[in-house]
């Protein structure tokens, strides 16, 4: 890389450096992008040291499957959430509150990190009720305590959430890991919500990449068939996220270093869901903002 590029890439990230230093942003890694890349932990450590406050909530459900398939026990799905009995659910708070999160942790620990890794029973973070008797211990957050989140990015850790949650009676369920970064992204009124799967994110009817869309144009799609099958709890997710953020986005986690860019770079690799026509319209005003910011860098 010649000085010249290098320039260029920097006068391109600084501005969404300082735009995002000091606030919070939110990163779902799916249970299907784990393992497809040996970047995502990199890129959120990178955020980190900028002083941007990162909280992780990761999936695992291969994993989880994984492992009832070695108890002799069949993966059972209704509607896209895995039904969920006494049995699987202790499978589900081994897999994901202890191997896939402490794998997690542990790999942002290598890199020089500091992480401290949680599920929603901790502190009452996430307390839920059960979504459908058909669908077992899977539940539906109610209720949302950030105190634990709070103390652990004060005191300068990289939170890692698992999708598990208190109920009513003691007892854990079972979360969908979208709505769960969901709730938490809404709740800590995060700047952005970035969803990490195994897709490119949004396609159009000829299968082509939406760059953006606001939630109305999510709801016509969906309405018109053109977001389908599993990509629907994915941007009812964005949605929900919308309730206090200002932006979500699903952007696909087998791209080498796609959050760094996503945030630090013009272009993206994903789809951006924005809640209006307004807010796309500050979109496009922060492009012409961003090219007066890079001209005015290269000539310094």
């Amino acid at each position: 890389m010649g000085e010249s590029d290098l320039a260029a890439m920097l006068a391109e990230a600084l501005p969404y450096v300082s735009r995002y230093i000091g606030k919070t942003i939110v990163v779902k890694l799916g249970g299907s992008a784990l393992g497809q890349h040996d970047t995502t932990i990199e890129d959120v450590v990178i955020c980190h040291r900028l002083g941007i406050r990162i909280v992780l909530v990761h999936g695992g459900g291969n994993a989880i499957s994984q492992w009832l398939k070695r108890v002799g026990k069949e993966p059972r799905f209704v509607k896209g959430l895995r039904v969920t009995d006494d049995e699987t659910m202790d499978l589900v708070t081994m897999t994901l509150a202890g191997q896939v999160n402490k794998q997690l942790v542990a790999e942002i620990q290598r890199l020089a990190g500091q992480a401290i890794g949680l599920c929603g029973l901790d502190g009452g973070m996430l307390r839920a009720r059960p979504v459908d008797p058909e669908l077992g211990r899977v539940g539906e957050v109610y209720q949302v305590d950030l105190k634990p989140l709070h103390t652990l990015i004060a005191a300068g850790y990289i939170p890692v959430v698992a999708p598990i949650a208190l109920g009513a009676d003691g007892k854990s369920l079972n979360l969908n890991a979208d709505t769960a970064a969901a709730e938490l992204a809404a709740a800590l009124r995060a700047t952005k919500a970035i969803f990490l799967t195994d897709v490119p994110g949004v396609l159009d009817a000829e299968r082509q990449l939406i760059s953006a869309l606001t939630a109305s144009g999510v709801r016509a799609l969906i309405a018109e068939g053109v977001i389908s099958g599993g990509m629907i709890p994915k941007v009812e997710a964005c949605l929900r996220a919308l309730a206090g953020v200002e932006r979500s986005h699903i952007v696909d986690g087998r791209v080498a270093h796609a959050l760094i860019r996503e945030l630090f770079t013009d272009r993206g690799v994903g789809t951006m869901i924005s809640d209006n026509v307004a807010a796309q319209a500050a979109d496009e005003n922060q492009e012409v903002d961003r090219a007066t910011d890079h001209a005015e860098l290269a000539r310094t």
